[in-house]
């Protein structure tokens, strides 16, 4: 399946700060989506201004790479999705469901990439809003550990396909199913997914009032060691052996907070128009 037309691989490339072409394996799938995390972090901000989040991949592409600001899963993973199929990385998006927190079966509100390799499938996700997930085979009981020393490991399911778990520090997760253990993550299954599969999945997502994603401002990146969340005012920064927690007080200090540790500028306007202050 394709997304939108060919990519500018370059500006793409330059965006998440690689110079050379990773290889279409999977050393270059976790290349690749480590630097993409590393570079474009998540956020749900112009959900929070009242601007929608459009699917347009040419609108994709120019806020994240162009305007150099963030997204949430279906901006992510399309760009994500459409830099693999550049680089020959046979892959194609599929819909997850979303368990922390979840009151019942949730609905399928996170898209995730199936990349298709010889020797099987792997699952490879730079937009969920936790911290870094590895790329991971479809194999039951594969595990793989994060550079923030998070684990993660695979789990067949006869209901739902395939869980991805957890085990890792709650710092390092956007703030929803922090506690120690195993934490079931989300589940998908391998079912073809359409372009207007994505547009109903992103449309309830990003409109349905009382959601994680209409009702708060959600901004978070990866660290080398750890992970970084702004959640409405509550700042937590956590890498390697370096834990801080602050309050944001003003609409200056959180411009501030959002350019230097997040690389997104906001203007004035903006930042008053999220409500926070």
């Amino acid at each position: 399946m394709q997304i939108g037309p060919p990519i500018d691989l370059d500006g793409y490339l330059a965006r998440v700060g690689l110079g050379l072409l990773p290889p279409a394996t999977a050393e270059g799938l976790a290349t690749l989506q480590r630097a993409h995390r590393l570079a474009i972090p998540f956020e749900n901000l112009d959900v929070r201004l009242g601007r929608g989040i459009s699917l347009d991949p040419d609108h994709v592409f120019e806020k994240l790479v162009h305007r150099r600001r963030g997204g949430y899963c279906f901006e992510q993973n399309q760009l994500f999705l459409r830099g693999l199929t550049a680089l020959g990385f046979d892959a194609r998006p599929l819909l997850a469901r979303v368990w922390l927190m979840a009151d019942g079966v949730p609905p399928r509100t996170h898209m995730v990439n199936l990349v298709q390799f010889p020797d099987g499938p792997w699952i490879a996700d730079a937009g969920f809003g936790g911290s870094y997930t590895p790329p991971m085979p479809l194999i039951d009981g594969a595990e793989a550990v994060a550079p923030d020393g998070a684990a993660f490991r695979m789990v067949a399911d006869p209901d739902h396909g395939w869980f991805l778990e957890r085990n890792g520090h709650p710092a390092t997760t956007d703030g929803r199913g922090g506690s120690e253990g195993w934490q079931p993550q989300y589940s998908f299954t391998l079912d073809p997914v359409a372009s207007i599969d994505l547009e109903m999945s992103n449309h309830w997502t990003s409109t349905r009032p009382g959601t994680r994603f209409t009702s708060l401002s959600v901004v978070s990146a990866c660290l080398p060691s750890g992970f970084a969340s702004l959640t409405d005012r509550a700042y937590v920064r956590h890498n390697g052996d370096q834990h801080v927690e602050a309050v944001i007080e003003s609409a200056t200090a959180y411009r501030l907070r959002l350019n230097f540790v997040f690389g997104i500028v906001l203007d004035e306007v903006e930042v008053n128009g999220l409500g926070l202050f």
